[in-house]
């Protein structure tokens, strides 16, 4: 019988991340904006507004959503995320604001039109997706959207956790609508990820 304890689960605070900067241990980091970006906003799903990119990291999206028009908002956990970012939109001359802070601390001063939301939900312990998921209803305006891509993976350890999709219309039912029918998309990691898009109530 096996009467080794379990591993101790990770501080995933700013430091741990940081650290997988630090490592270069960025599996999630497609180099590219993922594809169903693209998608939403050549649909016409996501319009120009005030949208909120958490735990952005180099900020693939936010470079290609400021490209579009949006006055966009990023944040992150690790500095190097940031750093990064904010050199690629000088590079560019592209706008965005971009800090650096902890997520569950995160306060703006007036909510957002929309939110994509892709690698942050995934990214944070399963005992804080309630907490996660009442801030992402906080910090959108009634009727504003969230654009979510859900991790699926079978591994029960992480990051990343898997965001299976029974869980997440349970996490998100009260303040939320549901819209349209999830679409699949692959992720190089070898996983696949459910993109949804969600209404504040």
């Amino acid at each position: 019988m096996n009467t080794r304890p379990a591993p101790e689960a990770p501080d995933l605070g700013s430091a741990y991340w940081q650290a997988r900067y630090d490592q270069g241990k960025t599996g999630w980091d497609r180099g590219e904006p993922g594809p169903m970006l693209a998608r939403w906003l050549a649909n016409g799903d996501l319009t120009p507004g005030k949208v909120l990119v958490p735990g952005c990291g180099k900020g693939h999206e936010v470079i290609a959503l400021a490209r579009a028009g949006f006055q966009v908002t990023a944040v992150d956990f690790a500095d190097a995320a940031v750093q990064i970012l904010r050199k690629q939109l000088e590079q560019e001359s592209l706008q965005a604001q971009v800090i650096q802070a902890d997520l569950f601390r995160f306060s703006p001063a007036q909510p957002f039109d929309a939110i994509y939301e892709q690698t942050c939900l995934c990214a944070i312990d399963p005992s804080q997706r309630k907490t996660y998921a009442g801030l992402l209803a906080d910090w959108l305006r009634p009727k504003g959207k969230l654009f979510a891509l859900f991790m699926q993976t079978e591994n029960p350890e992480g990051p990343p956790f898997s965001c299976q999709l029974d869980a997440m219309r349970d996490l998100f039912s009260t303040s939320w609508n549901w819209l349209g029918t999830p679409i699949r998309i692959e992720h190089p990691m070898g996983l696949h990820e459910l993109a949804c898009v969600l209404e504040r109530r």
